[in-house]
């Protein structure tokens, strides 16, 4: 099996020449793109080459990585490694131009997510094991503040326009809205078992949320938001911040999905088999449809046309056409345990992370076809991609 699949991939650039004026861009000689998928089994992250469609190489991270995230202003990548039990984790540097391991930045115990501001400058990390949200500042490397968070906080957000910190507390069935400046915790409000996967509006104005241990999804006014006033003639940042709804969704809501225009979000239901479609501009949950198996990831094309999801419990992305309401069929073929997913920077290719076969499936959007499978490493679980040109 090896030998076949060094054979195909050493001749994979052949048949991609062939097919580029279809399907792949052209490319300048100086550009630059690169898939990372993190491999919480084996302590390491593998570099897919988008240009050439093919694995790059393997890099050693810390313990057991978990998430990752690319600076939107220097060509840098982070890695989260949630460390070992009782142990404190870290935030591994890689330089994209060169694919190295430039840097180890220490957190707290058990770090889970990761979030940067809008120039790159500082991240904030949600320390499960701590309670708490690590501040970095990325260009100096090093922890600079710890604010205190509710119980197991699994994601921490940033709003668009930087004045909110949104913390999902996992395990304390909560959500703590703070200021990203100082830490000061503005509000807490429970009643969300199992919160986690918290989006935002493109204008700040609200935070959904979804509890994942029940069946809803918390929808929060932001009281900083600079948004228009909404149908009942009221502005958001005139009152304080307040529980705007609790919506019924299916069971276990375990991933929120927004458009990129900002429009209607996605819940994948992983219990219920099912994906449910919010109206956030009244918090009406439109219709649920029926899926595929375990749902946990969606992602909207950069067109906002159709929504992709991976159901974990199979071997399949389910692609769902968002004007018609309707799946497109048939669903894509892939690995097993299809969990995280991410377009390439034209949008012409989809690579999805498959944990349990532990490979990452490269699906040709324009014809809704499985293009080649690459090797990842142990539990493959998140993924980001990152294109530039180097000078």
């Amino acid at each position: 099996m090896k030998r076949l699949t060094l054979t195909f991939t050493l001749t994979l650039p052949l048949f991609l020449t062939g097919c580029r004026p279809h399907d792949f861009p052209q490319y300048a000689p100086n550009y630059r793109e690169y898939i990372y998928v993190t491999n919480g089994g084996s302590d390491t992250v593998t570099v897919l080459d988008v240009v050439n469609v093919r694995v790059d190489r393997e890099l050693p991270a810390g313990q057991h990585p978990v998430a990752v995230a690319a600076s939107p202003t220097r060509n840098e990548i982070y890695v989260v490694n949630a460390g070992a039990a009782g142990a404190n984790g870290s935030i591994s540097v890689i330089d994209a131009e060169h694919n190295t391991v430039v840097a180890t930045i220490a957190v707290h115990r058990q770090p889970l997510s990761i979030d940067l501001d809008g120039d790159g400058a500082r991240a904030y990390v949600a320390n499960s094991g701590s309670n708490s949200i690590s501040v970095i500042d990325l260009r100096a490397r090093r922890e600079i503040a710890q604010f205190g968070a509710g119980e197991a906080p699994v994601a921490a957000r940033l709003a668009p326009d930087g004045k909110t910190l949104v913390v999902a507390n996992q395990q304390g069935n909560s959500v703590t809205l703070m200021d990203p400046a100082d830490g000061h915790v503005r509000a807490v409000f429970a009643g969300c078992p199992g919160a986690a996967s918290p989006v935002i509006l493109t204008d700040s104005s609200k935070a959904f949320v979804a509890c994942s241990a029940g069946h809803q999804v918390m929808v929060i006014a932001l009281a900083n938001s600079t948004a228009r006033p909404n149908q009942s003639g009221l502005v958001a940042g005139q009152v304080a911040d307040q529980v705007e709804a609790l919506m019924d969704v299916g069971r276990a809501p375990v991933d929120l999905a927004m458009k990129p225009d900002g429009g209607e979000i996605f819940v994948s239901n992983s219990l219920s088999d099912s994906v449910s479609e919010i109206y956030n501009t009244t918090d009406e949950v439109a219709d649920t449809y029926m899926i595929g198996a375990d749902p946990v990831f969606g992602l909207v094309s950069r067109d906002n046309l159709l929504l992709y999801v991976a159901n974990q419990r199979s071997q399949e992305v389910t692609v769902y056409s968002i004007d018609d309401g309707k799946r497109v069929a048939p669903s894509l073929h892939v690995g097993d345990g299809p969990a995280a997913m991410a377009f390439s920077a034209a949008g012409h290719l989809l690579f999805v992370v498959d944990r349990r076969s532990g490979d990452v499936a490269v699906v040709r959007t324009a014809s809704q076809s499985l293009f080649t499978l690459l090797p990842a490493g142990r539990d493959p679980n998140a993924i980001v991609d990152k294109a530039f040109k180097v000078q």
